[in-house]
C-alpha cells in the first residue's frame, strides 16, 4: 500500500475523523490564524 492510500484510509478512520476535527477547531482559533499568518510570512520572505 502506497503512503498516500495509507493516510487517506487512516484520515476515513473514526480517530483521523477526529485529529481532522481537532485541526478545523484549532484553526477557527484567531490566535492560531495569526500564528500560521505569521509563519507563512516568514517562509514567503525567505524565498526571495
Amino acid at each position: 500500500m502506497s503512503l498516500v492510500q495509507r493516510i487517506r484510509t487512516f484520515l476515513r478512520s473514526p480517530h483521523g475523523q477526529q485529529l481532522v476535527e481537532r485541526g478545523r477547531r484549532e484553526l477557527g482559533k484567531p490566535e492560531n490564524q495569526r500564528k500560521l499568518k505569521q509563519l507563512a510570512a516568514r517562509l514567503s520572505s525567505r524565498r526571495r
